[in-house]
Order: structure tokens, then sequence, then C-alpha cells
């Protein structure tokens, strides 16, 4: 039984831990090795090797700091194919949808190398009159990183630790404990490109020891994925240690399909949107609000194209649906499905106990599922499933369809399909989604773009990614300076502003 090690000041640690995480293939269900539950020093340790790296690392010119993350970039690309199988073996995407979240992976890398540009500041010359001022971006400290199961190479590495450390700072990962060899890897590529030795430090462990990071005051900031509940909680006690953070949270988005959309393309973006990744993305579209005057055309065309959707082991780049990533969720899913018909939702596609290759049996495998004439009163149709289980709701107009939407408590996208140009505008216009598609079913933006959730899908002020990341990962200081002439050198009474005013 393979047993990982945790990564601190550039090597690999054994952990003197006793609790373990079994780590699964969840095509197989196969335990594959163990991840530690690293004690509460090991976790102190890799906060301390982040503020020792800390002065140095600030002090290296961004310029120099961006060359570092260009090595790394091109290290991404030329493993590609090895990271792209580390995702399907421990997180169960398929090969496309692997190789996706490690391309994200690269993507954030290449937002990071601009670092020189994007820290720039801004300065006035005769702010006041013979008084100059410059603000400049800079570098806090030591940041943590707190890791959800789903996107193993993305969100630490495309995320959180390229901007990050491209601004100067340091970084404790705390890796997601099931799905943690990612990580690890891509921390082993950090160093090859020339990283120096504790700036990236990754550890796997138990909310007891997050509490440690939230706690500490060396660590000056936070970012998390995942639940709303935590969150909201990682929030809160980060705000009351006197820690910035931003919390991005869980969803459940909504697409309104119109009757004017243009129908069997549609059906097809609402499947890949709600069943790829086998739903495990706070941006799968998990429900539909179709007109009813299309609704029962929508239905069958629907269940027609998702005869094509098949299960089977990640790796095999002829699966279009990879299987749950962990048992325990698993369960849950199978659950939340029971549940949908339990509270009276029509169930229109049985994705449980699906048909899957020989072998693979005991694979966490949930087929593509369908409820239609989901109302609002049903759990089902308000709270995420992170599965690959799609609602239906039916409404009769464009205004009943975004009421029903934004009245929902979570925003991370919204989507709508039509050939409207008035109805897209509308709803770009006043959808409570902080990300809008127009007939796109998955509108995340390019990395160069902040990922915008609102409402109870994200807590904070700045967003990761695009120019948000880069202010999130500094603050402002502002220099103001004044020359004296001759003459002012001989003054002896200055007054109360000293020309600031």
């Amino acid at each position: 039984m393979e047993r990982l090690k945790y990564f601190v000041n550039g090597e690999f640690k054994d952990s003197k831990t006793e609790v373990w995480y079994d780590l699964h293939n969840p095509s197989t269900g196969e335990i594959t090795g163990q991840a530690p539950c690293c004690t509460n020093e090991e976790v102190l340790e890799a906060i301390a090797a982040a503020k020792a790296a800390y002065p140095a690392w600030r002090n290296t010119p961004a310029r120099k700091r961006a060359q570092i993350l260009f090595n790394l970039r091109q290290l991404l690309v030329d493993h590609m194919d090895e990271l792209t199988m580390l995702v399907c073996e421990e997180n169960g995407k398929t090969w496309s949808e692997a190789a996706g979240d490690v391309g994200k992976a690269q993507e954030g890398t290449e937002l990071a190398i601009q670092a020189p540009s994007l820290m720039m500041g801004e300065s006035l010359m005769d702010a006041s009159t013979g008084f100059d001022t410059v603000k400049y971006r800079e570098p806090l400290g030591v940041f943590a990183g707190i890791v959800p199961v789903n996107f193993p190479a993305m969100i630490p590495f495309g995320w959180m630790a390229p901007v990050c450390v491209a601004c100067g700072n340091t970084m404790v990962l705390k890796a997601a404990s099931l799905t943690p060899r990612t990580a690890m890897r891509i921390g082993e590529l950090y160093k090859e490109a020339g990283i120096p030795d504790g700036v990236i430090n990754i550890v796997t462990c138990s909310r007891n020891e997050i509490n440690t990071i939230l706690e500490h005051p060396d660590v000056k900031g936070i970012t998390f994925v995942g639940s709303t509940p935590v969150g909201l909680k990682i929030y809160e006690k980060a705000a009351a240690n006197g820690k910035r953070c931003q919390a991005l949270c869980q969803a459940k988005n909504h697409a309104l399909i119109l009757e004017d959309c243009a129908l069997e393309r549609t059906v097809a973006g609402v499947i890949n949107s709600a069943f790829g990744c086998a739903g495990q993305r706070c941006m799968a579209l998990s429900c539909v609000v179709v007109q009813e005057s299309i609704a029962d055309k929508f239905v069958a065309e629907l269940k027609k194209q998702i005869q094509s959707v098949n299960c089977g082991p990640a790796w095999d780049k002829s699966t279009r649906l990879g299987p749950i990533t962990y048992e325990k969720h698993y369960k849950e899913v199978l659950a939340d499905i029971q549940k949908g018909i339990d509270e009276g939702a029509e169930l229109v596609v049985d994705g449980r106990n699906p048909e899957v290759p020989a072998g693979y049996e005991n694979g966490y495998f949930v087929g593509a599922t369908v409820f239609d004439k989901v109302t609002p009163e049903m759990t089902i149709g308000d709270e995420e499933v992170f599965g690959p289980v799609l609602c239906i709701k039916r409404v009769k107009d464009f205004d009943e369809g975004l009421a029903l939407m934004n009245a929902n408590p979570y925003a991370n996208g919204s989507v709508i399909y039509t050939q409207s140009g008035y109805y897209a505008r509308q709803f770009a216009r006043y959808t409570d989604g902080g990300q809008v598609g127009i007939n796109v079913g998955i509108p995340v933006p390019v990395g160069y773009v902040p990922f915008s959730g609102h409402k109870q899908s994200f807590f904070g002020d700045l967003h990761c990614l695009g120019k948000d990341a880069y202010r999130f990962f500094t603050e402002s200081k502002s220099v103001t300076q004044h020359w004296f002439d001759e003459e002012e050198m001989k003054a002896k009474e200055v007054d109360t502003w000293d020309g600031l005013l």
C-alpha cells in the first residue's frame, strides 16, 4: 500500500500521523494508496517554511518570478498526458475533461506570467502643488489555499498558486485529501521549474488542522473552494482573525430555454453542461427552465440524445460520462435521486445502475439522470446535488422563468438559450448570475476575467482570476514625496496639511 508524503520546504516527507485517508480509483472502486492526515506540527512546519521563504521571494524581481512560472508553463505542456492520467485515475474525469483540468492550470499560469505588468501601480505628478504620489502593489506574505476534490489541477494550480506566488507571496496548499496525487506531482514540477524551497508547500489534513491555518497569525489570507456552509464558516473565521478571504462556494445553476431556441443544439449544450465532469463542478447546469410551449419537444429530444452518453472508465477516450469521485458522495447522489422521486418529481431518465464495461462494475457510476416537472417546493430543484442529475422546470414565459431563477439563493452562473437579441440582453442585465451564458452552457470566462459568483456562491470582495486575483494577492501602498527648493528649506513653520490640500 503506497503511503503518500507531504511536501514542505522543497522536499517530500513521511508523516508521523496515525490517521490516513484511503485513496480510490473511482472507475474501479479499488484502493490505490493512502494520504496522510498531517499532524498539527506538520502543518505548522509548512507555515513556518512559507514564512521563512517569503523575504527572499518577495525581493525577487517580478520579472524573475515570471520567468520561473514560464518554465513551469512549459513543464505542464510537456507532462500533459501524465497529469491527465493522474486526474482520470484519482478524480474520475473523462480523458478530455481531465485534459481540460490540466489545461486550466496552464491557463492560470499564463495569467501569472503577466505579473510584471499586472502588478504595476499608478502615479500622479503634482497631486498637490509640488507633491507627487505613487501607488505600488506589494505582496502580503503567506497565503493558504484550501482545495476541493473535483478539480485536482485547475483549482490549486490554476486559481490559487500561480498568481499568489507571482505577486511575491508564498503558499501553503491544503490539497484535497481524497485526490492529492495531481497536486503533489505539480508541486514537484514547481520545484523543477526553479521555484525556491518553501515558496510552495502542500499538505493533506482535517478540519482541525485547517483551524490552525485559519487562526495562525503568519497566514495573511485564505483562498477556498467548496460548499457554502463550509465556505461561510471559513470566511467568518478568517475575518475574525484579520485575514483577507475569498470563498468560492456551491451553486444551483439554471438555464432559461425559450421557444425560439435552436432545439437540437440547445439540447446538446444542456447535456454537455449538466453531465460533464459527472455534474461535479460548481458551474454544472443542474436545472433548465423550459417554456411550456416547447417543453414536451425538449424532453423528447433530451431523452433521444442522452442515449449516446455512455458510462465507462475515465481514461477510455470513448467514455462520455465518468464516475463519481468517491464512494460516500456516490451514495449521496443516489439518495438525492430517491429524494426527488419521493418528492413527486417525474423521473424521465433513470441513471441508477447504468451499464458499464466488464471489469468496472464496482466503480462509482451514476448515469445521466433527468427529472421533469420539478416544482419550487422540491429540494432537488433548489439544492446542489453535485452529480449528473438534471431538473426540468416548466414556465409560461421569459418573465416567469427569470423570476424563478433569481429566487434561488445561489448565483454562480445563469444561462439563456434563445435567438432573440432582446431577451438575451434583458437576461444579461437582470439575471442574478455572476457569470452569464447566452447560448453558452458553461459560461466560465477565460482566466483573464474573474470567476465572479454572486449571492451564496461567493463570500469576499475580490474574486479569483483576472485582475481581481492580482488585487487579492497584493495590497496597495501609496508614497507621497515632496522636494524642497532653496527658499522652502529655510521655512520654520509648516501648515497643518503640509501642502496636501
